[in-house]
């Protein structure tokens, strides 16, 4: 039997993060997102017409397990994803389903 070298750790960030972007709107929100580059919260809830809470309760799951990052611009904070990677991920899920 092959001596596998499994890190717990890195495990369970990796889970951590899928579980992040397991929610539809939390996948919408990282589409919106890899197609505008960065956008203002304002910008993300009028373009998946929900409501300004339920959005920023998204991006703050999402910023929280480094999926995102944020910059404050005068009185705007601008979203932007961390790694283009989760992209491929959704994508591949996406083609799973055809």
């Amino acid at each position: 039997m092959a001596n596998i070298d499994i890190n717990v750790s890195k495990l369970e960030l990796a889970a951590s993060k899928l579980r992040a972007i397991s929610h539809p709107m939390r996948i919408a929100i990282i589409d919106l997102l890899a197609q505008g580059g960065k956008l203002s919260v304002t910008e993300i809830y009028e373009a998946l017409d929900i409501e300004q809470a339920t959005a920023s309760h998204h991006l703050n799951i999402l910023k929280n397990k480094n999926v995102l990052v944020s910059k404050r611009e005068g009185k705007k904070i601008f979203y932007s994803l961390k790694n283009m990677t989760l992209t491929e991920i959704i994508e591949c899920v996406n083609r799973c389903n055809d």
